[in-house]
Formats: C-alpha cells, structure tokens, sequence
C-alpha cells in the first residue's frame, strides 16, 4: 500500500482514477542518480526526536532522515556498482548578511548553527560523495534553477533520473517537476525521499507519482539497476587514468 494511501478521500480515489492518471512508464536506458540536500541542515547531526532536532536545526526532518539514508546507500551502492553516474546537490552557505538566500517564508533562516563540527550544508558523511561523483550548489528549491544540472546530463546522454532525498514537498518535488519539464523520465525511490511533515510527504509523492514521475520502492530501483549494462557511461565519468598526449 502506498504511503498517500490512507490520506485520500474518496472523491480524490475516484477522480484521479478516472481521469487516467499514474500511468507508469518505466525508467528509461541511461540514467543519474540524484541526491537532493541530504545535508545535516535537514538531518540534524544524530537521529533524535523530531522536536528535539529542530530546536538545533531548525530545518531538520529528525527521524525520517536516518530512516531514509539505509536505502540511500543501498541506491548509491547499486549505481556505482554499474558505473552510472551520481549527482549530488546541497545549498550554498550562507553570507552573514543573508544576501543570497532568497525570499524564504521561515522566521529561522538566519539561526546560528550549533558547534557540533558539521557545516549546514555537509552532505552526511554516511553518504558522502567520493571523488568521482558530482556536487552541485544551489539557491533554489529546484536543482535545475541556476545551476549547469541539465548541461551535465545532456552532457552524458542521461535520459532519466533517479531521485532521492529532501524535502520530499520542497526541493524533491521541484526538481523532479522541472525534470519533467525538461523531458527527463524520472524514478523516485519512496523510501529514500524524506521531509518533516508526514502528510505534505505523503500527499507530494501523491502529486508526483500522478503527473510527474514513477514512484517505486527501492527494492524495484535497484532490480533495475541491475538489468543494465556496466559500461554505459565508459568513459564520460571519472576515467581509470588521464588521456596522454601522444609524443611530437
């Protein structure tokens, strides 16, 4: 059973039912993983009540984060396993001033962050990226918005995305509808994706997996994964040894 199961009435059960949507369409043959902001700001630095977390962290979604991370790694140790390429994204840090940081509504953007030896914006070093992976800093929800992300993937001839990580109804939810936008096929796992407000996670997986994108339990990304070849993107990410020049 879904996770928005339980909070649809029955006028949403009959409408979305019969205006056809949730078709699925599988993902396509080259795809990226992306992980979005899986950073300490939406972690916290341990895995604690929720509450309890935010009072530290004002933009921590607690538990959910550190249940989600196990099927992250599953996900990332599947990709890499078949040489796909891996994009990470995180925010810029901030300027003292606040320049930069856009109009957010939340009366805690500018909260010191607690000296516990993690910037906000470090990837959790559970699943920190390794050399050959790429890492992406934005300003805005989406990871498209302002950032060379679609280069990149036109670059390596991605046709889909798998998506991961936070918040589900922010950042996760704009990403993967400029993705569509861009004519990317998307996947998002359900158990990697994670946000601090149980109906809004619910309710945007919901949304996308009507419109936007398949929303498939990690299980099924990671037999996917294993149906490709290993040697997809040869050559385009991280060679074993630079290209020499030949002698004059």
């Amino acid at each position: 059973m879904p996770v928005w199961d339980e909070f649809l009435t029955e006028n949403d059960r009959a409408a979305f039912g019969a205006s056809g949507f949730g078709a699925y369409l599988g993902p396509g043959a080259r795809p990226c993983l992306l992980v979005i902001d899986v950073s300490y700001a939406f972690t916290g630095d341990k895995d604690e009540p929720l509450l309890d977390s935010i009072a530290k962290w004002s933009h921590s979604c607690g538990p959910t984060a550190w249940r989600a991370i196990p099927y992250i790694q599953q996900l990332l140790a599947g990709a890499r396993a078949k040489n796909l390429p891996v994009i990470y994204s995180t925010g810029l840090d901030a300027r003292p001033d606040g320049f930069g940081r856009g109009l957010w509504r939340n009366s805690r953007i500018s909260d010191a962050v607690p000296p516990l030896g993690y910037g906000p914006q470090e990837i959790v070093r559970e699943i920190a990226p390794q050399e050959r992976d790429v890492v992406i800093r934005k300003t805005a929800p989406s990871v498209f918005h302002g950032t060379p992300l679609a280069a990149y993937l036109i670059s390596l001839k991605v046709d889909s995305l798998i998506v991961v990580g936070t918040t589900t109804s922010g950042c996760v939810r704009a990403t993967v509808v400029d993705a569509f936008s861009h004519n990317f096929r998307v996947a998002v796992a359900e158990e990697g994706c994670f946000d601090r407000g149980e109906a809004s996670h619910a309710m945007s997986l919901f949304d996308l997996d009507a419109k936007y994108a398949d929303v498939m339990p990690t299980a099924q990304v990671l037999d996917y994964f294993e149906t490709l070849d290993d040697d997809l993107f040869a050559g385009q990410i991280a060679p074993a040894a630079p290209t020499a020049f030949p002698d004059a």
